[in-house]
This record gives C-alpha cells, sequence and structure tokens, in this order.
C-alpha cells in the first residue's frame, strides 16, 4: 500500500534538530533541481499543486530552470529515476511522496554532495531534508463551512489511506464541523488509493445515497467534487481550489502552497546556509490555508472562519487541545492538554461525531 502521508513509528524521531553541516553553495544557475512526481501533473490535485509550486519558485529565482518527472511509482524504480536526474546534472532532488522516503535515502548516500528533499517523509541523511505543512489547521476551518452549510446533518468524507495524515485530517475537519453544528455527523467512505477519480465518483454517490449533503475529501484529483456537482451535494474540495470541477456547488478548499518551501530550499542552497532538517509548517508560515468561498457562503460563516484562524495564526490555540472526545464518547485529550507533534503524527482514532471504523 502506498503511504505518502507521516505514520506512526517517528513519534520518538520526529521533528528532532539535527546536527548535520551544511553543503556547500551551488549557484542557482547549477542547481537544475529534478521534482520526481507520483501521479501526473494533469490530476487537477496533489501534483499539479506541486508543480505549481516548482512554477513559483522558478518565477522567485530567474535562472533557474528545473525538470520534471511525472507518475514515478514508489519503487526501486525512484531510485533508477533520481540516479538518472543526477547524471543529467541535477545537483537538488524534490520527491514529493511518503514512499519514495528509503528510496531517497539510498540514492543520497551514492551522491553525497546533490541535495535532496523529501516530502512528508521522516528519515533524514546530511544531504536529505524533509518538508510538510499543518494541513490539519485549514481542514478543521473547511470543517466549520461544511458543519454551517449542511442541512441534513450527515457529511461525508471521501477517504485515500487509513494513514495518520489522513486520520488527522478526518478529525480535524469533524471538529470544525463539530464545533459549529454538534448534531453533525461526518460519514468515512476508504479509497484505499490515491488517484482514481472512477472510485472518488463511486464513493461520493455512495455518501450521497447515504443521506450526505455534503462531501469533503482527501485525494488527489477532481473525480469526487465532479460528482458532488452533479448530484447536488456541497463540496469542501482538497490540494487545489475545486470550483472548477464544482463550479456551483463548491464552498471552500484547503490549500498547499509547495513554492514557499522550494523557494525556500533553493535559496538555502544558494546562500550555503541549507542544512538537514524537518519541517512542519502551518498556517503562520504560508505553506497551508484555506482557498477563497464559493458563493453559498455566508458572511456569518466567513466571521467565525476568520475568528478562528486568527487565534491559531496568533498561537493562542491549535486544533488538538482539550477537551476533546474520542469516538466512544470518552475524553482523550482533558481540559487544559494538547496533543504533541507525535502524537498528531501518529494518530489511529477518531474524534466524537465521525462514523466509521479504521481498517488495520
Amino acid at each position: 500500500m502506498k503511504k505518502r502521508g507521516i505514520i506512526a513509528f517517528l513519534l520518538v524521531l520526529c521533528f528532532a534538530a539535527t546536527a548535520f553541516a551544511a553543503l556547500g553553495p551551488i549557484k542557482i544557475s547549477d542547481q537544475k533541481p529534478t521534482f520526481i512526481y507520483v501521479g501526473p501533473v494533469g490530476d487537477g490535485g496533489y501534483n499539479f499543486m506541486h508543480d505549481q509550486g516548482r512554477k513559483m519558485m522558478e518565477k522567485l529565482n530567474p535562472g533557474i530552470k528545473s525538470a520534471v518527472v511525472e507518475s514515478v511509482p514508489e519503487g526501486p524504480d525512484a531510485e533508477r529515476v533520481m540516479e538518472t536526474a543526477v547524471r543529467n546534472g541535477s545537483k537538488v532532488i524534490f520527491a514529493n511522496s511518503f514512499g519514495y522516503m528509503d528510496h531517497v535515502i539510498n540514492v543520497a548516500k551514492k551522491y553525497p554532495n546533490v541535495y535532496f528533499m523529501h516530502c512528508s517523509g521522516y528519515k533524514v541523511a546530511p544531504n536529505v531534508s524533509t518538508y510538510f505543512g499543518r494541513m490539519y489547521q485549514p481542514r478543521y476551518l473547511s470543517g466549520l463551512v461544511a458543519g454551517k452549510a449542511t442541512k441534513s446533518n450527515l457529511i461525508g468524507y471521501v477517504a485515500a489511506y487509513p494513514i495518520p495524515e489522513v486520520i488527522r485530517g478526518i478529525n480535524a475537519f469533524t471538529l470544525g464541523v463539530r464545533k459549529v453544528n454538534p448534531k453533525a455527523k461526518v460519514k468515512v467512505v476508504w479509497l484505499f488509493s490515491w488517484h482514481d477519480p472512477a472510485k472518488e465518483k463511486e464513493a461520493t454517490k455512495a455518501l450521497y445515497d447515504a443521506k450526505c449533503d455534503t462531501i469533503a475529501m482527501h485525494a488527489d484529483t477532481g473525480g469526487a467534487p465532479q460528482a458532488a456537482e452533479e448530484l447536488g451535494m456541497w463540496v469542501i474540495g482538497y490540494n487545489n481550489p475545486m470550483d472548477k470541477y464544482a463550479p456551483t456547488r463548491h464552498l471552500v478548499t484547503p490549500v498547499w502552497n509547495w513554492g514557499k518551501y522550494y523557494d525556500y530550499a533553493v535559496k538555502k542552497i544558494e546562500k550555503g546556509t541549507w542544512k538537514s532538517e524537518q519541517i512542519w509548517w502551518s498556517m503562520k508560515d504560508g505553506m497551508v490555508d484555506i482557498s477563497s468561498y464559493g458563493k453559498a457562503v455566508k458572511e456569518d460563516t466567513k466571521k467565525i472562519v476568520a475568528s478562528e484562524k486568527k487565534k491559531i495564526i496568533d498561537g493562542k490555540w491549535d486544533v488538538f487541545y482539550g477537551p476533546i472526545k474520542g469516538q466512544d464518547g470518552k475524553v482523550v485529550v482533558q481540559q487544559g492538554k494538547k496533543l504533541n507533534d507525535g502524537e498528531m503524527l501518529g494518530m489511529s482514532w477518531f474524534v466524537e461525531g465521525v462514523e466509521g471504523t479504521i481498517p488495520k
């Protein structure tokens, strides 16, 4: 099973400071970064947004020329692709999926003077960094919007894999939903795929048949929003604003701004200040956010979201602060307590209000 998200086994390791020394500087024009994507750029979602980040990086750094390799499987072939890129002159590699992790480490050992950046992993080396964003924050905000929009009080969630990254997003979303609508429930359907438009549409139709009038999603394409538009369901998107796929039913989308990191990394390399680090940036850092609203979102909803967003960005509060109840109604995070990064990164339980199970 492909596991792009950050998983439970890093609890002790996660985001510890590293003592690796910086490598030598490389001029922007000599870096020739290669971006390795797990899916096609045309997916309209995850890989599309990574490529938008790449283009932003190019725009902000005149003289840099990057290359893209799409739809690279998370297996030994990834090593071949990376080694080919290095032999072709690339001194910087960005690998955008969790399943590339061990392959990045293997190739990095062979090329100690090449910089490697791995999205969502937890293994580092003197020439390997990891990067990801606190997507649970805009997930929570989008839940506020969904909770205010639903009339049936049943919201569907089209979910890729039962891994901590996805579970964390479902929980954050549900906490937002129930903040404004305690009667609402979030019904989860698992895809066991990141990229399968047909399956995403089928899942959306199943949720519609289960009386859900709104959907959220953790999948890489516009399949679910397309189906929801046809069925008349409200849409909370993911990755990229989904108004293209649901022009009349789109409410808001939690979005990525990968260019923030790509620009940061190449500038650090140019200055000779790059170091191996594990990055988990937030809304305050600009790596994650919510999109503009659809026309159906009311002003009072926007005010609620703005207030909650300000609390998060100001550092006064975050999503997984207690009290929080688990799916069985028992308190799992006490009043005045909060989950630490390791607990969030290894999340394997649902909050109260989620309908569904977590397959082993």
